[in-house]
């Protein structure tokens, strides 16, 4: 594909994340679930976190689009296009959760955005396999970072619960076949350095 249509999907994607409300082709999980009364407290940080996990969702739509630009192989093109599409669902679903717990979504989206995309590309320029570990890790770090909010989570906020048990199970299998596609580990000090990148995010989108 010319660079330039490349460029003009891109920038379309970009908006269509960043503007427009996510769609989702599955069930949002618990939507069966009945609606269980929070008070002021517990509604204030299931909101703030599912706020989190949004910005992450909005990171890596960012991620992935960066990745797919500069990867070379199709089936790594088709790895990331398909990881992508369950995060979009993933958006979805934080977006919606958010709106029913009367919160808002982080003002710092697009910085977000931007800086992921740049992240992303870089990792494709360094090659596919490289690329792919990129992926994995990044998904391990999320599916860990998942599992801390279930921790915080109040214990009676099954539909916020619901939502994040999914995802975790979606983005563990984004590892899996990352890494089953020829990804490779990366160093330690770049899994550290993505570590402090996320920290940053988490800490900031919790509040902003």
């Amino acid at each position: 594909m010319p660079n330039l249509d490349k460029f003009i999907i891109g920038f379309d994607h970009a908006l269509r994340t960043l503007l427009t409300p996510a769609q989702t082709l599955r069930p949002v999980p618990g939507t069966q679930l009945p609606q269980v009364e929070l008070n002021e407290v517990e509604k204030h940080e299931s909101s703030a976190l599912m706020r989190v996990n949004h910005t992450g969702e909005i990171c890596a739509q960012a991620l992935y689009q960066g990745q797919a630009l500069t990867a070379r192989n199709a089936e790594v093109q088709h790895t990331l296009a398909q990881a992508a599409r369950e995060e979009t669902e993933h958006l979805a679903w934080t977006e919606r959760r958010i709106a029913e717990l009367s919160g808002r979504k982080s003002i710092l989206n697009p910085l977000w955005y931007g800086g992921s995309l740049a992240m992303g590309a870089f990792a494709g320029i360094l090659g596919d396999k490289w690329n792919l570990g990129f992926l994995a890790e990044t998904e391990r770090q999320v599916t860990a970072h998942l599992a801390g909010h279930l921790k915080r989570l109040p214990h009676h906020d099954e539909k916020s619960r619901a939502i994040i048990t999914q995802m975790q199970i979606d983005e563990a299998g984004h590892a899996t076949s990352a890494m089953a596609h020829g990804g490779v580990e990366l160093p330690m000090p770049v899994k550290m350095m993505m570590k402090l990148g996320s920290k940053v995010m988490t800490g900031t989108a919790y509040w902003v």
